[in-house]
């Protein structure tokens, strides 16, 4: 450091910690001094930040030392009469910087080491100096580092209050501050909820206002001033604008350029865009963000946008997430940081600024590559997926590993049964296996054994605490990130074929038309007798040639699935389609060769049928045992809003959806078809997907609705798949307690963090699904990436104000179709009994049209490859 230039401690007071944690985690920093008075106040103000000071000071390379000043005689101070907590804290900083000095002068070195006090507060620099300590800003020290100019890009922009309104228009009204919002929260004056940016339309976003169940509702926010410097996800408080100023979700779609990023003249053209004119009946409650409760911002990622400017250091990063805005950053490196996925972190917004401000973390890689993009999936999702910690590992079995007779006491040996798994090929993570067998008085056994994951997670170990956290195995293209370390997840948990394994298992007796006579549970010991693929099954099943054991169990277990699933589909359950693909991949390059949509067996049905089955049974035992602490699952049933677009798509095929009851649902669904038209049935079951509501996790004592309204079960749980899903362990572990296998411990019947759990469990699944589904749209993308332009058969789903949004059945692929073209007209939306059309030109498209259209990768903006399709056939 050209400031310092002999050795040297660095000493952070907290705001400096929380807000330059990015500089501090650096590898380039070391030798720190964290006291346990910043330790704590950052603990109190920022759990996130917490969590990763703690992982640095654990980080033997990087020589960061707590030192607990509070309980040293030499540097504990007193609070001072009518001195602010927050003085005291600073005081007691400045006492523990000086000791340090002065201990250090003592030490016989050939040099002096120093310790440099490290504050962004003024006035705490101020008194420093005052009295002889050496201090120094966070950018008055990195910008010393001569050695590492890019270190720079790292620092936080944190300007003090007052200092925006020094240069430009002012673009937003002030926020008002928190603690008058909290007392306009109370009077009702303002509404608390989460804000959620549109993907479609920056200039346009909802709030989704907290409170009781039946008040949940959602408030429009349109136009740059209304929404207010929110981002995505932050939970704000908003202001009713009167009835005469309410609007309808405007149909256009409108992504910012960010061309032009202060030229608001152009934003009030795009506003006026929004203003449709609507029937009275669509217009919602609307709303402006008059200030923000909780900022919910997070590393993201994305790509620079190079300045124009030569030798310009301000530049605007664009996120890859559409929902988020651009962010303003000052960098060095912007030539060597074009064309690379990077992570950026918003430091503040202020008020003359269109966009917020950041700073550099990280560069990723190469945008397109796939290691890159996929780490970039996984950090958008927030997936956890760095490798298990050497702590989490040290809780595994020690191998070699075999049965003990400890774990036999409460366990039954089923050694000698025809059990077997089915799964798909592939498969390493085998969680469940079937049998299937008459007994004496002329009934059969069926038992469903599922892998005995709670056997080796021990309650509130860090294996647990990692499986919690993870939540859920998230399945990608090509790579699975697992819960549990491979060790479990691949081998001792695995239900493979001729090893012993432990098991929890579901046995029934039923008559001959599956009906269950009686129910038991064991924690058991099988031996799998073979591990099938659902053809291999299905094969077995379809031969005449094949009697053994396994094959007339298998026969047996198909024949009573299909009772079983006639019985629930009488009961009202829905059978809903949706396009899932699956690609073939390049045995060396991995890239995508083809892709199909998955075909479905009668085996795969069978599997499902007694997995629901054990579901249920499971979710009345703990229910039954613990009425207040079960983990259950359930599935509300849409508000009837939410099937309109379904009602009036089928209506303009002269089709009538009855939705008043999932029974009447699926009734109407299964009659809703044409001779000449076959794929209609599909696109109305696709189209019926999108209304329903996410299941979700909760907790029995929390809650008084169970229903789930997909399986038209009055009660639900997991407990198949404990490998690949921690909500599974919760509930072996409650059956284990019910059945006496098992003891129980207090967070196991502590409603309120089960509640919590359920909440991160919940949070883990959507995320892993929408993972799932981006890692899919990468992957359609490679794959179209060589083809050129093809021509398919596609269907219109939803018509917009200027564009069509279509399926293509043959890759299970949607896509939007737009049509703004220079010199030509516009496009007209219409409202034919309330069925929209959209009419181009001289023709018009209505929903369930089929048509032809052109795909290709359109690859002219690197950070937001895409699909692009055109319509080709009705020309237009």
């Amino acid at each position: 450091s050209s400031l310092c230039p002999g050795p040297h401690y660095l000493l952070p007071d907290t705001n400096l910690l929380l807000h330059q944690i990015d500089i501090l985690e650096d590898p380039v920093i070391k030798n720190v001094i964290v006291l346990q008075t910043v330790l704590q106040e950052v603990r109190n103000r920022s759990a996130p930040v917490y969590k990763r000071i703690r992982d640095v000071i654990q980080n033997p390379e990087k020589h960061f030392y707590s030192f607990t000043n509070e309980h040293h005689r030499e540097t504990y101070i007193e609070q001072g009469r009518g001195e602010s907590s927050n003085d005291r804290n600073d005081r007691a900083i400045r006492v523990a910087v000086k000791w340090y000095n002065e201990h250090l002068k003592k030490i016989e070195a050939e040099e002096k080491i120093q310790v440099i006090f490290l504050t962004n507060d003024r006035t705490n620099k101020e008194k420093a100096l005052e009295e002889g300590i050496t201090a120094y800003t966070c950018e008055e020290y990195i910008k010393s580092l001569t050695a590492n100019p890019d270190l720079v890009d790292r620092l936080a922009c944190v300007s003090d209050e007052g200092k925006e309104i020094e240069s430009g228009k002012i673009i937003f009204p002030e926020h008002i501050p928190l603690s008058k919002l909290q007392q306009g929260i109370k009077s009702g004056i303002y509404l608390q909820g989460t804000y959620r940016a549109s993907r479609d339309n920056y200039l346009e976003a909802t709030v989704w206002v907290h409170g009781d169940a039946e008040e949940n509702k959602e408030i429009i926010i349109q136009g740059l001033k209304h929404l207010n410097r929110a981002v995505h996800e932050d939970i704000v408080a908003v202001e009713l604008l009167a009835k005469d100023e309410w609007v309808a979700l405007s149909s256009v779609v409108l992504q910012d350029d960010g061309q032009n990023e202060d030229d608001i003249e152009t934003e009030e053209e795009k506003e006026n865009l929004l203003k449709t004119s609507v029937n009275k009946d669509m217009l919602r409650p609307t709303g402006k963000v008059v200030g923000i409760i909780k900022r919910n911002w997070r590393p993201f990622c994305g790509m620079l946008s190079k300045s124009q400017i030569k030798e310009a250091r301000r530049h605007l990063f664009t996120p890859a997430d559409r929902r988020i805005p651009r962010i303003r950053i000052e960098t060095r490196q912007a030539d060597t940081l074009e064309g690379q996925r990077i992570i950026v972190a918003i430091d503040g917004w202020p008020r003359n600024s269109r966009y917020p401000n950041g700073h550099f973390v990280k560069n990723l890689g190469s945008a397109g590559d796939k290691e890159t993009e996929t780490e970039v999936l996984l950090l958008e999702h927030d997936v956890p997926h760095q490798p298990f910690s050497q702590v989490v590992l040290s809780f595994l079995p020690k191998m070699p590993w075999s049965i003990t007779e400890q774990d036999m006491k409460y366990r039954e040996d089923l050694r000698h049964l025809y059990v077997c798994s089915v799964d798909p090929p592939g498969c390493t993570d085998i969680d469940d296996a079937l049998h299937c067998r008459e007994v004496e008085n002329g009934n059969i056994e069926v038992g469903v054994h599922i892998a005995d994951v709670s056997h080796f997670i021990r309650p509130g170990n860090a294996l647990d605490e990692e499986s919690v956290k993870r939540g859920t195995t998230v399945y990608l293209c090509e790579k699975r990130i697992d819960m549990v370390p491979e060790l479990l997840s691949s081998n001792l948990c695995s239900l493979r074929s001729n090893v012993d394994r432990l098991a929890f298992s579901c046995i029934w007796e039923m008559n001959h038309n599956a009906e269950i006579l009686k129910t038991r549970f064991t924690k058991s010991i099988i031996n799998s007798k073979a591990s099938l693929t659902y053809a291999e099954a299905q094969m077995r099943i379809d031969s005449a040639a094949m009697n053994d054991d396994i094959t007339t169990s298998l026969r047996e277990l198909n024949k009573l699935a299909k009772i079983l699933k006639k019985r629930r589909i009488d009961n009202g359950a829905l059978t809903l389609s949706s396009p899932e693909v699956r690609f073939h991949m390049d045995s060396e390059t991995h890239d995508p060769i083809d892709l199909q949509t998955k075909e479905l067996k009668e085996t795969n049905s069978m599997v499902e049928e007694f997995m629901l089955l054990a579901n249920v049974s499971v979710a009345q035992k703990i229910y039954e045992e613990f009425p207040e602490f079960a983990l259950l699952r359930k599935h509300p049933a849409p508000p009837p809003s939410n099937y309109d677009i379904l009602v009036k798509a089928a209506k303009s095929k002269n089709l009538e959806i009855k939705t008043d009851s999932a029974k009447a649902l699926a009734e109407s669904l299964d009659k809703a078809g044409s001779s000449t038209f076959p794929y209609l049935n599909t696109l109305l079951r696709i189209l019926a997907t999108r209304c329903m509501m996410q299941a979700v996790y909760f907790c029995s004592g929390m809650d008084n609705d169970f229903h789930h309204y997909g399986l038209a079960s009055p009660i639900y749980t997991h407990f198949t798949s404990p490998i690949r899903r921690y909500a599974d362990i919760i509930v072996h572990r409650l059956l284990a307690v019910a059945i006496g296998a098992d003891s129980t411990y207090p967070e196991l019947t502590d409603k309120h963090k089960l509640a919590d759990m359920c909440k991160n469990l919940n949070y883990r699944h959507k995320m892993a699904q929408y993972a799932q589904r981006a890692s899919v749209a990468f992957h359609t993308q490679l794959f179209f990436k060589n083809k050129g332009v093809v021509n398919e058969d596609a269907y219109i789903l939803f018509v917009r104000k200027n564009a069509v949004v279509v399926l293509i059945p043959k890759y299970g692929l949607e896509g939007t179709v737009f049509f703004e073209e220079k010199g030509k007209p516009t496009p007209r939306l219409d409202y034919n009994n309330e069925v929209p059309s959209l009419t181009v030109e001289d023709t018009t498209l209505h929903v369930f049209d089929k048509v032809k259209v052109n795909i290709m990768l359109d690859a002219s903006n690197i950070q937001h490859q895409k699909i692009r399709m055109v319509l080709v056939e009705p020309k237009v």
